[in-house]
């Protein structure tokens, strides 16, 4: 959680707070701003984890399963050990071990459809997204910037690399 907060941190609210520095608007937005951009990053960061195992490596650059292989505690992975029967939690214990192989990486993520786990991250970007939007709406800022800053989030959630 730490490191999700972190990386909304400083993918999404810093260069929010620094726009409005540059704007010298910055003690009048800084609160709003976060209000939109925290859970917006956390959107972003938990596309990133699914991204990670289900994203076309064509598509991202980035070779699909490398979270699971490095053993990050993503919340899809932490979805699916909730959710997990007994054979199940067996294999999400392969997480992180030096040794995973492509075949396991491939369980792994029909595991994280079976568990539900990737519907319910999706279902945490969507919540995520519509609380981002509707701090938005509140921002004292053009109908430019807004809709700027709108289509900006969207494409953030909804991205395919």
């Amino acid at each position: 959680r730490i490191e999700w907060y972190k990386s909304g941190k400083y993918t999404v609210e810093r260069p929010l707070h620094l726009g409005a520095a540059l704007a010298g608007r910055y003690d009048e937005l800084a609160d709003d701003l976060s209000a939109f951009g925290l859970p917006l990053g956390e959107a972003f960061q938990m596309r990133d984890d699914i991204l990670g195992v289900f994203g076309d490596t064509g598509i991202t650059g980035k070779p699909v399963g490398d979270d699971l292989r490095e053993g990050k505690l993503t919340p899809l992975v932490a979805y699916a050990s909730e959710r997990a029967d007994a054979s199940q939690a067996k294999l999400l214990d392969r997480v992180g071990a030096p040794d995973l192989h492509d075949e396991e990486i491939e369980l792994l993520s029909a595991l994280l459809i079976e568990t539900g786990a990737l519907d319910a991250a999706e279902a945490s970007i969507k919540r995520l997204v519509a609380e981002s939007m509707e701090a938005l709406s509140q921002v004292d800022i053009t109908e430019e910037a807004r809709h700027a800053l709108g289509e900006l989030g969207l494409f953030v959630a909804w991205r395919d690399r």
